[in-house]
């Protein structure tokens, strides 16, 4: 018989939340955050969410450094070769007319030579270093020793003070939506009964939405206190693109991260490693206001087929976590429909967002994670086609069970006015 971790933990009922929702993890008071959490969340919001701007920025800075020194080392260097060979025409120049005379230029005294000398040096020695730092810089963004996830523990990453800030600012919440009938449902008992069930500590997060950062997914794996009392340590999913933000990728290097292809994904399970993923994907970025045909008050996700298939494949079962907020920490400004398409093409999110001040750091926004039921297999996993509709029944009620937590704790967390659609 299989033994699930998420009915297992210590809960708490509470009269104002809805019939068959358990709190796991109680929201702190919203004065626990004092001026020092919030000066770690603004000055690492900076530092990793705009790393994009200022490591790219920083690139083209030191580059610009290293050629304006290399161009004033060549011409201090040309000049003091133009003298030396102005100096020997100067000297042969005597049995020339007085009008040819006049037009050379007279040679550098030795002090301006000496001069030209020492620029050349100093120039050359700036150019050197600059130089030094932008190969180095690029190199350690591509490899490094320090990317790996004996680093990660070795620095005791997830129990950083910083993340006990990050928690008590977004005041973070975890509920659990077993559904009115309790978590004894059907589809757990017939699994239960199943003797090639795969243990449930091994099944596959499922964090919708993705919002514009990647918040619900991050906070619920980067600090120790976020998931040592609800889904244990899992390894999150990222997408490809991240390799292009090195500060971001060594963090999800430390949380020992899964390129989002298939293949990298399917390796992951087969080492019977607990995954997160936030299904929707970059494409789910731009399909929230302010695009066209959205209203503010329209919350969206969308959930590809693949992790159903991989689920099928693994025999796993799949927790879908609905955070809501998660969209709101960023705003975003709707660019051209053709930027959304060369985003999908490329698989990188080409967006325009901003937060406090225009800056990228997040709004203050409460996210409440609520656990719906979890998503089981069927008993019988067939293969071709009749894998493909086992995969899309799979993916039906798990966008319905997004639905009903939605519905279910949209008044408690205070979005009654607002719905929810699959696109």
């Amino acid at each position: 018989m299989s033994t699930n971790k998420y009915y297992g933990r210590r809960r708490r009922s509470s009269p104002l939340l809805p019939e068959g929702v358990d709190i796991i993890v109680e929201s702190p008071a919203f004065e626990a955050c004092s001026i020092m959490d919030k000066f770690l969340v603004y000055a690492s919001s900076i530092i990793v969410v705009g790393s994009p701007v200022w490591f790219y920025g920083g690139i083209i800075y030191l580059f610009r450094k290293w050629w304006h020194y290399r161009e004033l080392a060549h011409a201090a260097s040309a000049k003091t070769d133009k003298t030396a060979s102005s100096t020997n025409n100067y000297a042969t120049s005597s049995g020339e007319s007085s009008q040819e005379s006049s037009e050379k230029q007279p040679p550098l005294s030795l002090e301006e030579i000496h001069q030209c000398t020492l620029d050349y040096e100093k120039y050359q020695r700036l150019a050197k270093r600059y130089c030094t730092a932008l190969i180095t810089v690029i190199v350690l963004s591509i490899w490094g020793p320090h990317r790996s996830r004996k680093v990660g523990e070795f620095l005791g990453v997830r129990k950083w003070r910083l993340w006990d800030a990050w928690l008590k600012y977004i005041g973070y919440t975890v509920l659990h939506d077993k559904g009115i009938e309790g978590h004894t449902s059907e589809s757990r008992i017939s699994r239960m009964n199943n003797p090639h069930v795969e243990n449930d500590n091994d099944a596959i997060l499922a964090f919708v939405p993705h919002g514009i950062f990647p918040f619900a997914l991050a906070f619920s794996c980067l600090p120790q206190q976020g998931y040592e009392e609800t889904w244990g340590v899992f390894r999150p999913v990222v997408a490809t693109a991240t390799k292009l933000f090195p500060l971001v990728r060594t963090f999800i290097a430390w949380m020992g991260g899964i390129d989002a292809s298939r293949s990298a994904v399917s390796s992951a399970l087969n080492l019977s490693d607990t995954v997160g993923i936030a299904p929707g994907g970059i494409a789910e970025m731009f399909e929230t206001y302010p695009k066209p045909g959205f209203h503010r008050n329209d919350e969206a996700f969308r959930v590809r087929n693949g992790i159903f298939k991989l689920a099928l494949k693994h025999n796993r079962p799949i927790v879908p976590i609905y955070c809501f907020g998660a969209t709101k920490m960023l705003r975003r400004v709707q660019l051209p429909v053709f930027i959304e398409n060369l985003s999908r093409i490329l698989k990188i999110s080409l967006c325009l967002f901003f937060g406090k001040l225009g800056l990228p750091i997040p709004f203050r926004q409460r996210l409440m994670y609520v656990m719906g039921k979890t998503i089981y297999p069927p008993l019988d996993i067939e293969s071709g086609d009749l894998l493909d509709r086992q995969a899309q029944e799979m993916h039906h009620r798990f966008c319905d069970e997004i639905m009903r937590i939605f519905e279910n704790n949209k008044d408690h967390y205070g979005w009654g006015n607002k719905t929810i659609r699959l696109v």
